[in-house]
């Protein structure tokens, strides 16, 4: 299968690079990351309004450009390289694809095209308080009457402390229900601090909160959203694979060691192209997965559960290697290669660990039982 990118692909990514260049440097991210919002508003208004990044998977019909979530991981893939904080994982991926597999058309019609522009802000509450994305319930419970009501407690909520738009995962009387919440100011929101300081996350606590029922036989229409998840994910970790791989090579022909560059010894140049090993089959694996996404294709459960396991890895090994051959400097809170770190570690955590995936494809195919 060819993943060769088009003009159209090709002239987004560069475009995205250009912005980030501009408004993603070191200093521009750890500002942003220690703002109010948890992310640059000025580059967020330049990437929707400008660019367009919200828009990208949702059809024409809703206010999009009618792309899909291939595109998508690609403008993910330069936020994973910038390490740049930004709503587009919670807003553009994991609340309009909620909104995409409900049954409302009315909700679509009506929800989509803020999220497209970046009026509005989107997010999906479904972690329960052991941070389990199950896809057969959550520590919400819906409760129907005159009109539906919410209680319990939704944790890593990402940028669940900004959203104004907030789609709820909920257990009712038949079943798993996707639910729009109706009164957003009655959620009791509680920002809790991450190991990656350019992630945001939020505990939810919802106590008789009014909503909407968006999707009652929500199992299958979970089991699609979270792989829409993990793909976005693996799409950003392979960009932050290749930050960490250019500045390691970078700093290898910078550094001077027993009079010659340390890039210079072969026992460094093999544990590099390793690196690059795994960035690149990384890269293979999470493109596939998106494309399959973006294709709605048959095989993308078993696509997306692999390039999970394997760019969470891949990443987690860059990053291990990025702060071993930045000697002490990459531990400093001064140094890029933290970032990379904290990063590593924070995505490998969401939606499921790796070993999760891997026993999930093994199922999907038939290795192992279910």
């Amino acid at each position: 299968m060819d993943f060769s990118l088009t003009d159209e692909q090709n002239e987004l990514v560069k475009t995205i690079r250009a912005v980030l260049n501009r408004h993603a440097t070191s200093a521009a991210v750890r500002k942003a990351a220690e703002s109010e919002a948890g992310y640059d508003v000025e580059l967020w208004r330049v990437l929707v309004e400008e660019v367009g990044v919200a828009s990208l998977a949702i059809p024409e019909e809703y206010g999009g450009v009618g792309f899909t979530w291939f595109e998508t991981g690609l403008v993910l893939e330069a936020l994973g390289y910038s390490l740049a904080p930004s709503p587009l994982l919670a807003s553009a991926v994991l609340g309009a694809a909620a909104i995409l597999q409900a049954d409302d058309e009315a909700a679509r019609e009506r929800l989509l095209p803020g999220i497209a522009e970046g009026t509005s802000l989107a997010t999906l509450a479904w972690a329960d308080g052991q941070g389990r994305w199950s896809t057969r319930g959550s520590g919400i419970v819906a409760t129907p009457g005159e009109s539906w009501t919410l209680d319990g407690t939704a944790t890593l909520v990402l940028d669940g402390g900004s959203a104004d738009t907030v789609i709820a995962v909920a257990a009712t009387p038949d079943g798993v229900g996707l639910f729009e919440v109706l009164d957003v100011d009655a959620i009791q929101r509680v920002n809790v601090p991450a190991v990656d300081t350019t992630l945001r996350f939020s505990t939810m606590t919802f106590s008789r909160v009014p909503a909407r029922p968006l999707r009652l036989d929500a199992e299958a229409a979970l089991e699609k959203i979270r792989d829409i998840a993990i793909v976005a994910v693996s799409c950003l970790q392979v960009g932050t694979a290749q930050r960490g791989l250019d500045m390691t090579v970078e700093y290898s022909k910078q550094r001077v060691q027993f009079g010659r560059p340390i890039g210079s010894f072969q026992a460094l140049k093999h544990r590099m192209a390793d690196m690059l090993v795994q960035v690149e089959t990384a890269r293979t694996a999470a493109w596939a997965a998106a494309w399959s996404a973006g294709t709605d294709a048959a095989d993308l459960p078993e696509r997306a559960a692999s390039a999970a396991a394997w760019c969470a890895d891949a990443l987690d090994h860059v990053a291990s290697e990025t702060v071993q051959m930045h000697g002490g400097i990459a531990i400093t809170w001064e140094h890029d290669a933290q970032l990379v770190f904290k990063r590593a570690h924070a995505t490998g955590q969401l939606f499921g660990q790796s070993r999760a995936h891997r026993r999930r494809l093994g199922v999907l195919l038939g290795v192992t039982a279910g």
